[in-house]
């Protein structure tokens, strides 16, 4: 990208600016951003006292360790916490009303339930807290994607056709922009 995607501009708000505001705006919602490269750049643009910023020194391994350390700083700050929902700042047409039907869509424990676009399922996604330890045992570029796989006959989706819209090339900030 040339930038931190998390920077880019998108209707007066930056990508993560966007992300941050759907899920303050989820009821009862305990917020972790995961930081690695580019914090010094990202942090300052959070101005909500509300979130709480978790840096991931282990950046480099890839995603996986993104998500270990999210998960577990959510279980530090809240322990008794049911559910984490994963998503990430690319994804310009999440919003609370999106993230809201994953919550209220799960009726069990152990239910995942996700988003469904492009003939397959992805983020953002609401894990059940059995599935923490699984998370936290992700390793390299993994993300929450593996647990998908592994785990897809007992899925509940809630379809997100706009979901497969994600920035991750100049072209695809272009072509969001010219929307």
């Amino acid at each position: 990208m040339g930038q931190p995607k998390q920077l880019l501009v998108y209707q007066q708000q930056t990508l993560l600016q966007k992300a941050i505001q759907a899920a303050v705006d989820v009821t009862n919602a305990c917020v972790v951003v995961v930081m690695g490269a580019n914090q010094s750049l990202i942090k300052p643009g959070i101005t909500n006292s509300a979130i709480i910023i978790e840096y991931n020194p282990d950046w480099q391994q890839g995603m996986a360790s993104s998500v270990r350390a999210g998960i577990n700083r959510l279980v530090i700050e809240q322990p008794q916490v049911k559910n984490a929902l994963l998503m990430l700042c690319d994804q310009p047409f999440v919003d609370t009303a999106l993230l809201q039907k994953l919550i209220e869509k799960q009726t069990d424990d152990g239910q995942i339930i996700a988003s469904a676009y492009q003939n397959t399922v992805g983020v953002p996604v609401l894990f059940n807290r059995s599935c923490f330890s699984e998370l936290m045992a992700l390793q390299g570029q993994d993300g929450a994607k593996k647990l998908l796989n592994k785990y897809k006959d007992q899925i509940i989706s809630i379809p997100f056709e706009k979901g497969a819209i994600d920035i991750d090339t100049p072209e695809d900030y272009e072509r969001l922009l010219e929307s």
